[in-house]
C-alpha cells in the first residue's frame, strides 16, 4: 500500500467510527427500538464476551483440543464453577487467573 492509501483507510475508518458512534445521538429520540429488541440487546455483552473467550479456552495451535490437558479449558470450567458458588465476578478472575498459573507452574500437564 502507498501513503495516501493508508491514509485515505485511516480517514474512512475514522469518518465511519465517528458516524457509528453518533448516530444515536443526532437521531436522538426520534426512533423507538421495540421491547422485544431491547431485551434482546441485554444479552449483547455476554455474548461478545463469549466469543472472545471461548475460542482462547478450546483452541490449542489453532485446533480445538477438548480435553482436560487443556489447561485453559481446565481453569475455565473450575472459574465457572466457582462462580455459580460464589456469584462474585472480581473473585473469579483472580481466582480462575491464580488457579491457571498453579496449573501452569505446576507443569502437571
Amino acid at each position: 500500500m502507498s501513503d495516501w492509501e493508508i491514509w485515505l483507510t485511516i480517514a474512512v475508518l475514522a469518518v465511519a467510527t465517528a458516524a457509528t458512534r453518533s448516530s444515536f445521538w443526532l437521531v436522538g429520540h426520534h426512533i423507538n427500538i421495540p421491547k422485544r429488541v431491547q431485551e434482546m440487546l441485554r444479552y449483547a455483552p455476554a455474548c461478545a464476551l463469549a466469543a472472545i473467550v471461548a475460542p482462547d479456552l478450546m483452541l490449542v495451535n489453532g485446533s480445538p483440543l477438548l480435553d482436560l490437558i487443556n489447561i485453559k479449558l481446565l481453569a475455565g470450567i473450575v472459574a465457572t464453577i466457582f462462580y455459580l458458588l460464589r456469584r462474585n465476578m472480581l473473585q473469579t478472575i483472580l481466582f480462575g487467573m491464580g488457579f491457571y498459573t498453579l496449573l501452569r507452574l505446576m507443569h502437571v500437564f
